[in-house]
């Protein structure tokens, strides 16, 4: 800053643009085989997800809802195969729409971020991109260059009989990845110093078998919030996560409804089952904030969890774990700033009832944990 203010100045560091607008969150990618993608696409068809392309020389599909966009990639070979390799199905890849992409990638090398490429085929685009957390790749789109045709450049469009109804399902809201605790503060710096972005106080998500240390980066508009959760050993559901997927990585995707009920409606039209939550948790938060009888039964029906703070109201309805610990969560927000972090230590509750026996005695008697 100080050297794009005052050019005469001497300063031994490299020429660098001024950290990038983010917009939104354009896509996220998972990486999978073939049955386990037919597993995530019927997953997504009942949260309210159609195919909607198809890319036009890969094994790779579009699905999306809103301003929503999915990718589901089966590709043999690559980077997104030797991701598979490694640490299974995933969200490898995340794709971030900013005012200048080039720019972005500029900024980030002069930083020392590790630049990612890969061969360019036919009707695809160069996407600039870096590493980021757990070796995955951040993508940068924008609306300045061909990167905004991308979605009709290189897929064809599909109809996909499959879907179901939609679900209200609007934007990403917010994107969560998980870590653990002692990466935190070198991820943390990646993400302000590259992206117009701040950092919000650091927080502590209970979990029954330990504390998760969770912070979020943010912008301004909202249009990208990443919450970041350090996990300091295995017992936790964050740490049986990152053990189970050999590293860090995207751990769940909310996706934002401006109508929590219409949606949950909709979703269980659809075939989708929600995480199952306590009914005591209803009774707690029915006391704690005062709620009408009423509204407290409509949430419980539904499995929708509530926060409040000075700014207005949180809603928020989970999916069960998939794979290895990966979950959807849908949201609405009435004003609220926060994340639900009051709610967190329900939701892992719920959450810790969905695993298999085996899979619980195996967090419990971890012989690599000390603390």
């Amino acid at each position: 800053q100080v050297k794009r203010s005052e050019p005469d100045i001497v300063m031994t560091i490299p020429p660098m643009p001024a950290p990038i607008e983010v917009t939104g969150v354009e896509f996220v990618e998972f990486a999978a085989n073939e049955e386990e993608a037919r597993e995530l696409a019927s997953l997504l068809h009942t949260l309210g997800f159609r195919q909607t392309g198809k890319h036009k020389t890969k094994q790779v599909a579009r699905y999306s809802q809103g301003g929503i966009n999915l990718v589901i990639n089966t590709e043999r070979e690559g980077f997104a195969h030797s991701s598979y390799a490694v640490h299974g199905t995933s969200a490898y890849a995340l794709g971030l729409k900013v005012a200048d992409a080039h720019a972005t990638v500029a900024r980030a090398r002069a930083l020392g971020a590790e630049p990612f490429e890969q061969a360019v085929g036919p009707s695809e685009l160069g996407m600039p991109a870096i590493r980021g957390v757990g070796g995955g790749v951040l993508y940068f789109v924008d609306d300045k260059s061909e990167l905004k045709n991308i979605w009709s450049i290189e897929f064809d469009p599909v109809a996909d009989e499959a879907a179901g109804e939609d679900a209200g399902l609007l934007q990403f809201d917010h994107v969560a990845q998980t870590m653990n605790f002692d990466e935190m503060l070198t991820w943390l710096l990646f993400y302000t110093s590259i992206l117009k972005t701040r950092k919000t106080p650091m927080v502590d998500i209970i979990d029954p078998a330990g504390i998760v240390r969770s912070q979020v980066v943010e912008n301004d508009t909202g249009a990208l919030r990443i919450t970041m959760n350090g996990a300091e050993n295995r017992r936790t559901l964050a740490g049986h996560f990152l053990a189970e997927k050999f590293g860090s990585s995207i751990q769940h995707l909310a996706f934002r409804t401006d109508n929590i009920f219409a949606t949950a409606e909709a979703l269980q039209a659809n075939g989708f089952v929600p995480l199952q939550i306590s009914p005591n948790y209803y009774d707690d938060i029915e006391a704690r904030f005062g709620l009408d009888p009423d509204f407290s039964d409509s949430l419980k029906d539904a499995n929708i969890l509530y926060d409040r703070d000075d700014n207005g109201e949180y809603f928020q309805l989970y999916s069960p774990n998939y794979g290895e610990g990966f979950f959807f969560e849908i949201v609405e927000r009435k004003g609220y700033k926060g994340y639900g972090a009051p709610n967190a230590i329900f939701r892992i509750a719920a959450q810790r009832k969905h695993l298999l026996p085996a899979e619980r005695q195996a967090m419990w008697n971890d012989p690599h944990d000390t603390t």
